[in-house]
């Protein structure tokens, strides 16, 4: 079943979602931001199937997510490296982990958490600020729609 493509949609959302809303593509790119380059451990990471991880590496190539380079070491082996639009996801995979973190664990229930590399710290919670600082809730938003000419 071909599913519908929200590439011309209006929203920027219905349009981020077709580019990468698959939970593979998501996990993908995840372990991209924590390092993995090659093939072989992206399906030991996600223990996934090659056939699918092959679809999915091949489909964020092509929306220029990842690019293919030649192996760090020397090997004949190429490498997946995310393009500075892939690396720019790494606030929306920060995002989800924390409100994942917040919501899908029982209290005390054991998980990861998002930590600064080099404090070893955890990241503060993301919040959504206006141009002049102030912290938003979702009653402060609201979407300006584009006007057509």
């Amino acid at each position: 079943m071909k599913r519908k493509s929200l590439a011309g949609n209006a929203c920027p959302v219905a349009r981020t979602l077709d580019l990468i809303g698959d939970w593979w593509s998501l996990l993908i790119i995840r372990d991209a931001l924590e390092g993995i380059r090659r093939f072989s451990d992206f399906e030991k990471s996600l223990e996934i199937a090659k056939n699918m991880l092959s679809v999915r590496l091949k489909g964020l190539v092509e929306r220029d997510i990842l690019r293919l380079e030649p192996a760090s070491d020397g090997s004949a082996y190429k490498e997946y490296v995310l393009t500075e639009k892939g690396r720019a996801l790494q606030t929306v995979i920060v995002a989800l982990s924390q409100w994942g973190r917040e919501f899908m664990y029982a209290p005390g229930e054991p998980g990861s958490v998002m930590v600064d590399a080099q404090k070893r710290q955890p990241l503060r919670r993301l919040q959504l600020l206006a141009a002049d600082g102030r912290e938003l809730a979702p009653e402060d938003v609201a979407t300006k729609r584009a006007v057509e000419h």
